[in-house]
């Protein structure tokens, strides 16, 4: 790739990045008093980092069952509210454990 289509592509990029940043300032003026369009502005975040993250999960590992034990672990620990650095460190702790399951 030559440099000039690089910088034509880094441009573009760097547009569509600004865009969607600075419409929704843009269009939406004072606070936001409708309950429903501020809990689905709450609640998109975290949706798209479980759509973008959950389906990798599986295929991290190159085993479905260390993958499910891993995962099970995160969500029990998830579901007993306990942070996130520890639920992160403990289910990669059980998927690698599990990898060396005779399964």
């Amino acid at each position: 790739m030559d440099w000039s289509r690089f910088l034509v592509y880094l441009m573009v990029m760097a547009g569509v990045t600004y865009l969607i940043r600075m419409l929704p300032l843009a269009a939406i003026r004072g606070r936001v008093r409708s309950v429903f369009l501020q809990s689905f502005l709450y609640y998109v975040p975290y949706a798209v980092l479980g759509a973008m993250t959950f389906p990798a999960v599986f295929s991290a590992t190159g085993s479905w069952f260390s993958a499910l034990a891993g995962t099970l672990a995160a969500l029990v620990l998830g579901w007993m509210e306990k942070g996130l650095l520890t639920v992160a460190a403990v289910a990669c702790a059980v998927a690698f454990a599990a990898g060396f399951l005779p399964l």
